[in-house]
């Protein structure tokens, strides 16, 4: 395709400019790319992150607004987050998949590819840091703030597949601009609708930039140095290596679109899984005897009305921080990659996507926190003065020399997959801003790419404060969205539910099955 040939020749202008940067002219360019970003950023987060005073302490406005609708959502859907959990599992295993339905991948490719675009090394050093911060109570409140999560991201997916726009090529493009376009627009509205969604994909490109992108390859550039020598490694002083190996590879898949994106999600993310949980596993297991005070230090902590990290309220804000940074629910990313599915019952995936939070924050996020608290707490690594993927990675390595390494290659895995999956949701942000044509493609391409590598020579703090602002900035106008729909996707859902359980949706694995047995006898 003309396409591709133009997105290729692009590569060798990319790293003539990645080489040039690290001349002898200009060898100070990730210090001159921090003192650049840091104002910008800093700037950015006391907008987003200001804080309101409740009951004496000082809580983050974009916190309680996706915490209050995380509670909200499972409150007003029934608690769909465990009635609905059975047949989720049902749909992404298969049972309700219609090859002839309009879409692009399946169920279990479209959920793969958006737990892809969750579990990043937040999971790893993310979790971390909230511990650090927040106390071993916040590990128990991001538990919570998972479980209420799931109720956000079914309303969200359920409207991404329902008001996704049908390509004349045969593919999709949704998300929250499309469904937040159509609500105004239906009620007469049109040029607001437009605007709206016009700002939502302006945040998300710029925010994918950050959450799905620098910050990704920004951990996993520091772990693979601490693996190779640390300050003695080769790539000590060449994060600009680094990020152009990432941002090759990562070209070389965004290159086939959705349908090259899920292929590799859908492989990745069960072996990135399983490597970590494992491994996680096997760190918790021989740490077996402090299991059960960690877990009372983990509970006593979360209901504590006074400690050095804050208490119960400091540890819940903490907690839901993580947990909302970590799983996305709220933020309207996900909606874009399962708008793709193949399906004519859009509340089918909003039910498969309850299970994006539930893996990605339940699961891994708990086993990270659990590792750092039967681990971390007992051999006093808390008062190294580590941080981020370094206090895990501290914690795997206390029983293993060589565990930092299984753990290297997870984070590289969890970073790789998060950029293939926001490369898709700044894409369609960006058609949605400019034009579906190939040349405006291609130059987003590049351009993410380029920031994959950039990501190398920033330093930590400039990375967390670009991608935590960007990414809850562009949950204000998708709630607002999911509140006004949450009547119309209640009413969705529940008629799915009681369609499945009536036999009026055809399963594909069990009605087939019986039919095929009957006429062999």
């Amino acid at each position: 395709m003309p396409s591709n040939r133009h997105y290729l020749k692009s590569f060798p202008a990319l790293t003539t400019l990645l080489l040039f940067c690290t001349s002898p002219a200009v060898a100070s360019i990730d210090q001159a790319v921090e003192s650049f970003m840091t104002p910008i950023t800093a700037s950015i987060s006391a907008v987003v992150f200001y804080k309101l005073s409740l009951f004496g302490y000082q809580v983050p406005w974009i916190v309680l607004w996706l915490a209050v609708a995380a509670t909200f959502f499972t409150f007003y859907m029934g608690f769909i987050n465990i009635r609905g959990f059975g047949l989720a599992l049902r749909l992404v295993r298969g049972d309700y998949h219609d090859v002839s339905a309009p879409g692009e991948i399946s169920h279990f490719k479209a959920v793969a590819t958006a737990v892809s675009g969750t579990v990043g090394v937040g999971n790893i050093g993310g979790v971390a840091v909230a511990i650090v911060v927040g106390g071993p109570g916040a590990a128990f409140w991001l538990i919570v703030a998972g479980f209420l999560s799931m109720s956000t991201k079914l309303v969200e997916c359920t409207l991404g597949v329902k008001y996704r726009k049908h390509n004349p090529d045969g593919s999709v493009s949704g998300g929250p601009m499309y469904y937040l376009e159509a609500y105004l627009s239906r009620r007469g509205f049109p040029l607001l609708g437009k605007g709206l969604g016009k700002f939502y994909a302006l945040a998300l490109v710029v925010g994918c930039l950050g959450i799905g992108n620098m910050f990704q390859s920004n951990q996993a550039y520091v772990q693979f140095v601490t693996i190779t020598g640390g300050e003695a490694s080769f790539f000590a002083e060449r994060g600009w290596l680094f990020g152009l190996g990432i941002a090759t590879l990562v070209g070389v898949v965004i290159l086939g679109g959705i349908r090259s994106i899920a292929a590799v999600a859908g492989k990745i993310v069960p072996l990135m899984a399983v490597l970590y949980v494992i491994s996680a596993l096997v760190i918790i297991g021989l740490s077996a005897e402090h299991i059960p005070a960690a877990i009372t230090l983990i509970v006593s902590s979360a209901f504590s009305v006074e400690s050095a990290t804050g208490g119960m309220v400091g540890a819940i804000i903490v907690g839901f921080q993580r947990a909302l940074f970590s799983n996305e629910a709220g933020l309207g990313s996900a909606p874009i990659a399962h708008s793709a599915v193949q399906t004519d019952n859009p509340a089918s995936e909003g039910l498969v996507s309850l299970l994006e939070p539930f893996i990605d924050t339940v699961v891994i996020c708990t086993l990270s926190s659990l590792v750092i608290v039967v681990t971390a707490y007992p051999a006093g690594l808390m008062d190294q003065g580590l941080e981020g993927i370094a206090l895990t990675s501290a914690a795997f390595e206390h029983h293993f020399s060589w565990a930092p390494y299984p753990l290297a290659i997870a984070a590289l895995l969890f970073a790789f997959s998060t950029a293939i999956a926001w490369s898709y949701y700044g894409l369609k942000a960006w058609t949605y801003l400019f034009s579906e044509h190939p040349v405006s493609e291609n130059v987003f391409k590049v351009v993410f790419c380029a920031f994959l590598a950039i990501g190398c020579m920033i330093q930590l703090q400039a990375v967390l404060d670009f991608a935590d602002a960007m990414v809850f900035l562009i949950s204000v106008p998708n709630i607002l969205g999911l509140y006004f729909f949450a009547p119309e996707i209640k009413r969705d859902i529940n008629d799915f539910i009681a369609r499945v359980r009536a036999g009026e949706v055809h399963n594909y694995r069990t009605e087939d099955v019986a039919y095929v047995a009957g006429t062999t006898d």
